[in-house]
């Protein structure tokens, strides 16, 4: 190596020999030397670099196509080559600049101090690329499809950034690295307030993803921020929402954390979705069943065998504490809403489309102006969109097309035509 290094001192000066040999004056002899060492230190390092371009780093993308993982391929579209490609330029400028230069210490000084800082820079280039292509890859794999990836990947540039930047700060003031985390801890209060949204972000990322919170493809429900739909992304300060509507909503990544929001995913996973509606029977038309009531309805097949034993039950029961029939408010009847509750239940449990090991309610629940509240709880089998409101529908179409068989009355607000029709009446009475 030090032969090497004689021998490429040697042809530095050869100009200038030749030239003090042949009475030419020092000073141009010097300069003409140098201005050629610096013409050839040129065509060395461009030459270089331009021989990796056109051969190694296309070598390296013919290899790349010929392998079965996509990881390669990233690494050419996150322009890795090119930064490794620079590492031998780099090395030739490091190596034959002082040789250059040799002359000349404070051009040798401000070259160290460019040359280390390009090398820190060029060193976080290649980690940003580095970073850029396990994203890509990892979002490729299924068993990251629904992890935050780019949270995980912003937090480790941001560390390679603090840490590139520490570096270049030691290199460019001559402190050292030790002092810069102290004053970094001085300025403290103010990095704080101007990165609140970062930290914040920085601490919610880490938490929806050990808590595992929300998921890449949840369905969200967040109304303060007017979201409801899909999560698209979910990187370190935002979380991007795809709306039914098809417009994006972004939401803050600590307001995950902070505040109250609705993931649809337990109903995703679970074997069913639940239908939760409610009819408002109007209060007026629920009666005890007369047995010419009790003989018509038992023509509806679903509720046929209960309406019977249901009966004789009662008729029993009467018989057997000598109740006065006379008047039906006496004993045990059984009443149209009693009955037409029994025939939702039957109508559910025989319904095709819905689970019957989930739970299948119909309750009454505290009457109201509107009347008296008939809730139906149950699961679909069906959990997308589109087919749970059309099996919702199918139920409640066959509900209220069936309360007049059982003597009851939806209840509903009069319109401006009932109010005229009242009137008219009035007027022709």
């Amino acid at each position: 190596m030090i032969k090497l290094d004689e021998f490429v001192k040697h042809l530095s000066c050869l100009l200038e020999d030749f030239l003090l040999s042949n009475g030419v004056n020092y000073k141009i002899a010097h300069y003409s030397n140098l201005l050629l060492n610096i013409f050839v230190l040129l065509v060395v390092v461009l030459g270089a670099n331009y021989l990796i371009k056109r051969f190694v780093i296309k070598t390296f993308k013919t290899l790349t196509d010929k392998t079965k993982t996509t990881f390669d391929d990233f690494l050419i579209q996150s322009r890795f080559p090119n930064y490794v490609g620079q590492i031998i330029p780099l090395m030739l400028l490091y190596y034959l600049v002082p040789i250059v230069f040799v002359d000349y210490p404070a051009i040798l000084y401000l070259f160290d101090k460019l040359f280390d800082l390009y090398v820190i820079i060029l060193c976080i280039w290649i980690c940003r690329s580095l970073l850029r292509t396990s994203k890509k890859f990892l979002k490729t794999l299924r068993q990251f499809n629904d992890k935050p990836v780019d949270s995980y990947i912003q937090v480790v540039m941001i560390m390679v950034w603090v840490i590139g930047l520490m570096f270049i700060f030691a290199e460019i003031t001559g402190e050292s690295i030790q002092r810069f985390i102290i004053s970094l801890g001085a300025a403290s209060a103010v990095l704080l307030l101007v990165f609140k949204d970062t930290i914040l972000g920085f601490v919610a990322s880490i938490q929806v993803a050990v808590n595992d919170i929300v998921r890449i493809g949840d369905w969200i429900t967040f109304e303060k921020y007017g979201a409801d739909g899909n999560v698209t992304e979910i990187s370190l300060a935002t979380v991007r929402v795809q709306n039914w509507d098809n417009t994006f909503t972004t939401i803050p990544t600590y307001s995950l954390i902070s505040e109250s929001f609705q993931n649809w995913r337990g109903m995703q996973e679970s074997p069913g979705r639940r239908i939760k509606r409610a009819v408002y029977v109007k209060q007026n038309s629920v009666k005890f069943m007369t047995s010419e009531d009790l003989q018509e309805i038992s023509k509806i097949s679903l509720i046929k065998k209960y309406v019977h034993n249901r009966q004789e039950e009662i008729d029993k029961y009467n018989s057997e504490n000598n109740i006065d029939r006379s008047l039906p408010l006496n004993g045990r009847n059984q009443t149209n809403l009693g009955i037409f509750r029994k025939y939702i239940d039957s109508y559910l449990n025989d319904h095709s489309a819905i689970h019957k090991e989930l739970y299948i309610i119909v309750r009454h629940l505290a009457p109201t102006d509107k009347g008296i509240p008939i809730e139906i709880l149950c699961f679909s089998k069906d959990k997308r969109w589109e087919n749970f409101e059309y099996i919702t529908a199918d139920i409640f179409d066959h509900i209220i097309a069936a309360m007049p068989y059982f003597g009851l009355q939806i209840f509903e607000s009069p319109s401006g035509d009932d109010i005229k029709r009242f009137y008219d009446i009035q007027e022709k009475n």
